[in-house]
């Protein structure tokens, strides 16, 4: 059993030098953001307090948000662990477990913050498609804006040995695998994991774990947008304002999302997302190749393959199950045997 179950991911933490150039993207990708007490918070329409975070500093990921249910839970968190249950002096109050991953990430589990009434959704569009026709006698007229974020949904974090991290956060958290991700059959690579809320919806990840070369960090952040028309507006208006652009427009394979990625003045990836998979408890996990999490149903295909000599995939399958089997060899030896 694990220590809590969390209800969601809270929000996303960054250090930044230049809050102004943060801000006018944040403003820009469809967020709300505000100052207080030398740091830059930005808010979706869902009511939380903050959904993302920048304090002044070099350009780094700081940390994840994860939200727990009660405060209750949040002082077992605390006492498992031997950490202390402190005043969260942000936004919205409440009450944080500041915890340490196996990678070094920070993880901020926060629990009984204020928040404000949920903004209204506008109302979807009748759509005629060829089997029914609802719109009659009206135009669709859209105005050009940006997109507008209601929530954050999902963060994606590189680290060292997938089935070490993926145990920590567990145990921990209570996640659940909706779909790992292998290299080769029996090398895992990572898993898209949803929170447990027993019988009801929950986003098909929450958490993206992924054992991929490089340096450790987040490779990105995803916020959800109102409909497949508010996204493709925020995307025109991104690319009107000369935002550099990373993947999209298209549809995932895992999760169903259609998306597109974009990049803040300081590297890091936000992406947009529409139209996602939910789950519930009772859905068992599933196995799914390399292929599938580089692949899209519809759309831009990723970058690694767009360029002159693209990798087949096959082969950037077999590189990434060489390397996991080395790493795992390695971890095998002996203290004190020589490589």
């Amino acid at each position: 059993m694990p220590v809590i179950k969390v209800d969601d991911i809270a929000h996303v933490r960054f250090a930044a030098p230049d809050l102004a150039s943060m801000r006018a993207f944040l403003e820009d990708f469809g967020l709300n953001p505000f100052e207080q007490g030398g740091r830059l918070y930005a808010r979706g329409s869902d009511g939380r307090p903050f959904v993302h975070v920048t304090e002044p500093g070099e350009a780094r990921f700081l940390a994840l948000g994860l939200r727990a249910e009660t405060v209750e839970d949040l002082a077992l968190l605390a006492a498992h662990e031997g950490v202390a249950l402190e005043d969260m002096d942000e936004p919205g109050g409440g009450k944080v477990v500041r915890l340490v991953d196996p990678d070094g990430y920070g993880v901020e589990v926060v629990a009984g913050q204020v928040c404000e009434p949920a903004g209204r959704l506008p109302a979807d569009l009748p759509t005629n498609t060829a089997a029914a026709k609802p719109r009659f006698r009206a135009t669709v007229r859209l105005e050009p804006a940006p997109a507008h974020v209601r929530r954050i949904g999902h963060a994606v974090l590189k680290v060292r040995d997938f089935r070490r991290s993926e145990a920590w956060y567990k145990a921990r958290f209570g996640f659940l695998t909706s779909d790992e991700v292998e290299a080769a059959e029996g090398v895992p690579l990572g898993a898209f994991m949803r929170c447990d809320r027993g019988d009801k919806p929950a986003d098909h990840h929450t958490l993206f774990l992924a054992q991929l070369p490089g340096e450790l960090g987040l490779l990105h952040a995803a916020f959800e947008v109102i409909n497949l028309d508010d996204l493709m507006l925020g995307h025109q208006h991104l690319k009107a304002k000369k935002r550099e652009a990373a993947w999209g427009v298209g549809r995932h394979i895992m999760g169903s999302q259609i998306f597109d990625y974009w990049k803040d003045p300081f590297g890091n990836e936000l992406e947009h997302w529409t139209d996602g998979d939910l789950f519930t408890a009772a859905d068992p996990p599933q196995k799914q190749p390399m292929s599938a999490l580089l692949a899209v149903q519809w759309g831009s295909p990723h970058p690694m393959s767009t360029g002159r000599f693209p990798p087949p995939a096959g082969l950037v399958s077999f590189i990434m199950a060489l390397q996991i089997r080395i790493r795992r060899l390695f971890a095998r030896k002996p203290k004190g045997t020589p490589a």
